[in-house]
This record gives C-alpha cells, sequence and structure tokens, in this order.
C-alpha cells in the first residue's frame, strides 16, 4: 500500500496527527477485534487517521520463558481481519529477513525494531516488498544517523518511511527522548512518537522490562508540542494481565481523554 492510499503518514502539516495504537502482542482475535473497534470509534470521532498495531511475535525477550506469540500465521490473520473489519491500515514490527515477505501478505506497513535498525539486510529486505516501512530509531543512535537508515529505504526504490523514535538509552535502566531530534529528523522523513516505549525500563534484575506509564500523558504532550507527525501508543484493556510490556501500556479506558487533549495541542501548534 502506498503513502499516497495512506495519507496519515505523510508530513501532518495543516492537517492532525495520525496514531499508530494497539496491543504490544496478538494475543488472540477476540482481543485485538476488542481494542481495535473501542479505538476506531475514538479515532473517527476525533478525526485522527488511524493505524493499528500488534506484533505477531515477540522475538527480543528478556527471559527464554516470556511470551513470544500465539504462532505467526494465525497472528497476521487477525491482523488481516482487523484491518477487513474496520477498514484501517496495519503495523507489525518483523525480526528476520524471511519475516518480510511473510509479513506483506497481511499488513500494510512494516516496522523495524529499534535494536534492528542497523541490520542492512532487514531493512532492504522490508523495503523490497514495496510496503511503507517505519523506522524505528535506534535506542543508541543520534538523530543525525537515522538519515543514513532512510537512505537504505529509499535507495532500495522504497521512497514510503517514517522514522520513530522510541527514547535514548540513558544508563543501564532508562531511557531518555531527546525532543531536539523531532526535527532534525522531520528532514528525513515523517516522524513518530512512541510514547509508550519511550517510557521503559529494561534490563531489571527480574527479567521483567518495567516502566513509567504515569509518564504517557507528560511525554505525548511534550512530543505534540515539538511537532511530530505522529503518535504511537500501545493500550490495552487489561495492561496488568497484558501478555507483553503491561508495565508501560496505557489503560484502553484512558486513550480517548488523552488523544483529545493531544488534539487540542496540535490545533495550537499548527496556528503557530
Amino acid at each position: 500500500m502506498e503513502l499516497s492510499r495512506i495519507p496519515q503518514l505523510r508530513h501532518a502539516t495543516g492537517e492532525n496527527f495520525f496514531l499508530l495504537s494497539g496491543p504490544c502482542a496478538i494475543e488472540g482475535e477476540d482481543m485485538a477485534l476488542r481494542i481495535a473497534e473501542t479505538i476506531v470509534g475514538i479515532t473517527e470521532k476525533l478525526q485522527i487517521p488511524y493505524i493499528f498495531k500488534g506484533s505477531f511475535k515477540k522475538a527480543n525477550r528478556s527471559r527464554v520463558d516470556s511470551f513470544t506469540g500465539i504462532g505467526d500465521e494465525k497472528a497476521l490473520k487477525i491482523l488481516r481481519k482487523v484491518s477487513e473489519t474496520f477498514h484501517v491500515p496495519t503495523v507489525t514490527d518483523i525480526h528476520e529477513v524471511s519475516d518480510a515477505s511473510m509479513a506483506a501478505e497481511y499488513v500494510d506497513v512494516l516496522q523495524i525494531p529499534a535494536f534492528l535498525v542497523r541490520q542492512t539486510d532487514l531493512v532492504v529486505a522490508a523495503a523490497e516488498t514495496g510496503k511503507v516501512v517505519n523506522l524505528k530509531k535506534g535506542q543508541f543512535m543520534s538523530p543525525e544517523s537515522m538519515k543514513h537508515a532512510v537512505a537504505k529505504v529509499t535507495d532500495s526504490g522504497n521512497e514510503q518511511v517514517v522514522i520513530t523514535d522510541r527514547g535514548t538509552m540513558f544508563g543501564y535502566q532508562d531511557l531518555i527522548v531527546d525532543f531536539r531530534g523531532i526535527p532534525t529528523m522531520r528532514q528525513y522523513a515523517p516522524v513518530v512518537l512512541d510514547v509508550t516505549h519511550s517510557l521503559q525500563q529494561p534490563n531489571q534484575a527480574s527479567g521483567v522490562t518495567g516502566g513509567r506509564p504515569g509518564l504517557i500523558d507528560t511525554i505525548a504532550r511534550a512530543g505534540m508540542a515539538a511537532g511530530v507527525d505522529g503518535i504511537f501508543i500501545e493500550t490495552h484493556f487489561d495492561p496488568a494481565n497484558a501478555k507483553s510490556d503491561g508495565a508501560n501500556m496505557l489503560p484502553l479506558d484512558q486513550l480517548e481523554g488523552l488523544l483529545t487533549r493531544l488534539c487540542a495541542i496540535r490545533e495550537v501548534v499548527i496556528r503557530f
């Protein structure tokens, strides 16, 4: 699917921001459809262009006993059903070169995880599918260095590329969002702020990633004021019992209030 068919992934100049949102991982069909239905209702009400997010598998886990997925094809078919049911594009992350062509059969946007964004073969494989490629900025990379990741996509003949900032490592167990990087990266591609992953606290002694969800509102509002094109938020109706990243997800019943506040900030930003 071309960017022209997903206008929400272009630079949001004079328009509303776009939203990538959904659960961290696809845990089953009922949960995915329930979350998607709620978000579609909210975004239609607020006129926010929307892309449903869900990982078909979780390859980057702290411990070997962590949840990794319900089965690749099963999860990808659920993503397709979400798209067909609610007429929204979908995004999922890929981890291996072989994932690119497989996932491209089911979703509209292929996401490169932050830890893997320097993996040339993976980025090129995603680009060569012709799908939109969402590059997550490595936690170890400067904003300026992302121009080279973007070039790997465009040099592969694909101009459909987006950058997502998910914070920069600050010590062993914390991440910081450097809002100075947003205008820099917008020179290369539309920029999304991944609010919830920016609030992770990785490398905990327990082997389970922590988070600071109480700051979701703060980071999201700051990103909107800084001029991001899109917002990325993982959400779940029961984060405490989510199978992945529950520690930093936004409770689904808080999403509408947050998005309403962000729309108000967006109106001010485009006015000035």
